[in-house]
């Protein structure tokens, strides 16, 4: 990969034409992942090894702390808006396999955690007690499509390269950016 491919993937992947209100959908996606991380350390018995215990996580002591560094620094990292896209990968992984051992299983009567109000298992059990994560799955899924939108870091440093790349010399642009000698006809 050559630099002008990696520069140009890196812009891509920054890129975002995502209108400056998705700083909402960062704030409380990332929100609830960087706080939800904290309280894995905090209240271990209730939210980290002792939960994934219950559940049925192997290595809940590890996995645990793995999860919860995850959500702590992936989490900040949506709240920044700094690699966004990138960000949104493990935790989508992440609140997927929660979906997969803590909500799916109540559709089928069964789960470490039935739901506490309203129907315990079944469809209304699984809906209310995954509406949370079910939320935040598909907010990530936006964040990866539309990446971090104008209130980003990532949009900060697509104008610094942007900036950069204009006063460049003509044979180290990329192929993308438009120069004055292009647009002139002979």
């Amino acid at each position: 990969m050559n630099v002008h491919t990696t520069t140009t993937w890196i812009q891509k992947m920054l890129s975002s034409k995502a209108p400056t209100a998705t700083v909402l959908v960062r704030i409380i996606v990332g929100g609830v992942f960087f706080t939800e991380g904290i309280q894995k350390f905090l209240f271990p018995e209730a939210l980290g090894e002792g939960r994934f215990e219950k559940i049925g996580i192997p290595a809940p002591y590890i996995m645990a702390a793995f999860v919860g560094v995850v959500e702590v620094f992936f989490g900040g990292l949506l709240l920044v808006g700094l690699l966004t896209r990138l960000a949104t990968i493990p935790l989508i992984i992440d609140i997927s396999t929660a979906i997969a051992t803590t909500k799916i299983p109540l559709l089928f009567g069964t789960g470490p955690e039935p739901n506490g109000q309203g129907a315990q298992y079944g469809l209304w059990g699984m809906l209310h007690a995954g509406r949370v994560d079910f939320s935040m799955l598909l907010g990530l899924i936006f964040l990866l499509i539309v990446g971090g939108g104008g209130w980003s870091l990532d949009a900060l440093l697509t104008r610094k390269t942007e900036q950069g790349t204009a006063g460049a010399p003509l044979s180290s642009r990329p192929a993308s950016v438009p120069t004055s000698d292009s647009t002139q006809s002979t």
